[in-house]
């Protein structure tokens, strides 16, 4: 699967995974790979670390994290994007094994040779979602419609009023 991608520098931000060749709509490109932490080890071996902006944290599911931090692949260093080409996706383990879950990433559309994968991280932070902290979880995609972070809202946003004239 990796020989359809590769890392370099990229214009959103850092490091980035391009396209190599053409990848068709619904491609799984590749798995997110780490170590397995519960909740509780992330919390102690993170902690403090909201302010850094940064992270190749993974929430697997209620009970498990992946920490791309140790044996983590290419896939940590897909960027975030408001448009996204790319999805995450949960595999749930058959036998239920919960930390053998999985995460790969698969193309929303078709991918040109060349192209950055991005996907919506959308990140969840425990405390209040200050501007301080939209600004360190800042959002670089450049896409027309970038809602400026990459973190996710605590609330959904108001619907429009419609007014009804007749």
């Amino acid at each position: 699967m990796t020989r359809r991608i590769q890392q370099r520098r990229s214009p959103i931000h850092g490091n980035g995974v391009f396209a190599k060749t053409h990848i068709p709509a619904g491609t799984e490109v590749v798995e997110y790979r780490g170590r397995r932490l519960t909740h509780a080890q992330a919390d102690r071996l993170y902690s403090g670390t909201t302010e850094a902006g940064h992270t190749f944290l993974f929430t697997l599911n209620d009970k498990y994290i992946i920490d791309a931090n140790v044996d983590g692949n290419v896939a940590r260093w897909i960027n975030h994007s408001c448009a996204p080409n790319c999805q995450a996706v949960l595999e749930e383990n058959a036998d239920g094994k919960r930390k053998l879950d999985r995460v790969t990433i698969e193309t929303l559309r078709a991918i040109r040779p060349g192209e950055e994968l991005t996907y919506d991280y959308g990140i969840t932070l425990e405390e209040r979602l200050t501007p301080r902290l939209k600004k360190i979880w800042a959002c670089r995609c450049g896409a027309p419609k970038c809602v400026g972070t990459m973190l996710r809202p605590k609330r959904k946003p108001a619907k429009a009023k419609t007014s009804r004239t007749g």
